[in-house]
């Protein structure tokens, strides 16, 4: 079929830097979103759209943005939309040899918050977006990833050739529903205490990113002990974090604690990604953490409700089932994981690339 002659390539192409992505707030031709583009005959065209994450919210909004500006200069224009996606990222881990294009740390000012349960479910929530997720725990004092996911199993140490040929120790991660785990809960019995000084912290820090087998990945989601402790330091230290999500419940006194989190990720340079109400509901109040993230100035990525079922499926290290049709909390959670995806898309686009698109 032969392009519509009424239509130029460059007045589509025109037409469309008009339309504004609704999460970026910039045109969708600068953000190099417009992939192709394909005119045919009988007044028809065929867009495609790459979205900068798989977890994009309520794509069907750039659909409508797209079909109002085309009607509004060719009403009998008729169009079709489709959407790819490729995650873009700060490709976090480079200095030290990751492969990872976003390390995204889960934190919180102090313990009891359901830190790791939000970590969790950010990285089951991001892999069944389709992405290629990590999860490690670097909660080493009081590593519970591996009940939350009901894994006990040890991981695999085994020696390989590196790029210069010198002899180098890898672990293998275990994999869990498509995700890549490790955590010195795998390491150790669950009832034998972890006692380690800050250098031997920050050395298995440091194993467990440069000598886990980790391979390609989207996301790593870094569980950190609560507090503003030495871990953080030496994420700072040793990557350029994607950011930072700190987790927190309503009620005043964890509010007071994530303030300090909040103002020590600004001061070892980390990005805030935003803030987390988890047991939001209830015995702890709604809204507190929504509110502190207002007064300063940090995105507030959503609220979790308290929901004895996702306590439940947690304890019995099935967390992965709060994300199934039908409970409670699957919406909260899958919407927690847009935002912090969308996040970091929002900071990566400030400076778009160069457009790419294909004509046809």
């Amino acid at each position: 079929m032969t392009p519509n002659p009424t239509i130029t390539e460059q007045q589509l192409l025109d037409c469309l830097k008009t339309v504004q992505d609704p999460e970026i707030g910039r045109s969708l031709v600068d953000l190099d979103m417009v992939k192709q583009v394909q005119l045919d005959a009988d007044n028809a065209v065929r867009l495609q759209i790459e979205l900068p994450t798989p977890a994009y919210p309520r794509r069907e909004r750039i659909t409508q943005a797209i079909e109002q500006a085309l009607k509004q200069q060719w009403p009998d224009l008729r169009s079709t939309v489709e959407f790819s996606w490729s995650v873009r990222g700060k490709d976090s881990g480079g200095a030290i040899g990751l492969r990872v294009k976003n390390v995204i740390a889960v934190g919180s000012g102090k313990g009891g918050v359901g830190k790791s349960t939000i970590a969790a479910s950010l990285a089951y929530g991001l892999s069944l977006f389709g992405a290629k997720v990590g999860l490690m725990d670097a909660d080493v004092y009081g590593p519970s990833i591996p009940h939350l996911l009901g894994v006990n199993e040890q991981p695999k140490v085994a020696e390989e050739r590196g790029p210069d040929g010198q002899v180098v120790r890898r672990i293998a991660p275990i994999e869990v529903d498509g995700l890549k785990v490790i955590s010195i809960g795998f390491m150790v019995p669950a009832d034998e205490p972890v006692i380690v000084r800050g250098p031997i912290l920050h050395r298995t820090i440091t194993q467990f990113l440069q000598e886990t087998r980790w391979g390609e990945l989207d996301y790593l989601i870094i569980d950190l002990p609560p507090g503003t402790g030495d871990v953080s330091l030496t994420l700072s230290q040793l990557l350029g974090l994607a950011g930072a999500v700190v987790v927190c419940t309503p009620q005043q006194v964890a509010l007071l604690d994530a303030v300090k989190a909040i103002n020590m990720y600004r001061k070892v340079k980390i990005p805030m990604l935003g803030v987390v109400e988890n047991m939001s509901g209830d015995i702890f109040g709604r809204g507190g953490a929504h509110q502190k993230a207002d007064d300063m100035g940090v995105p507030f990525l959503g609220e979790v409700p308290i929901d004895a079922q996702l306590r439940i499926n947690g304890d019995a290290g099935k967390i992965k089932d709060n994300f199934a049709e039908g409970t409670a909390s699957r919406a909260a959670l899958l919407h927690v994981c847009e935002q912090v995806a969308i996040q970091i898309a929002r900071q990566l686009l400030e400076t778009p690339r160069m457009p790419t698109l294909e004509l046809l």
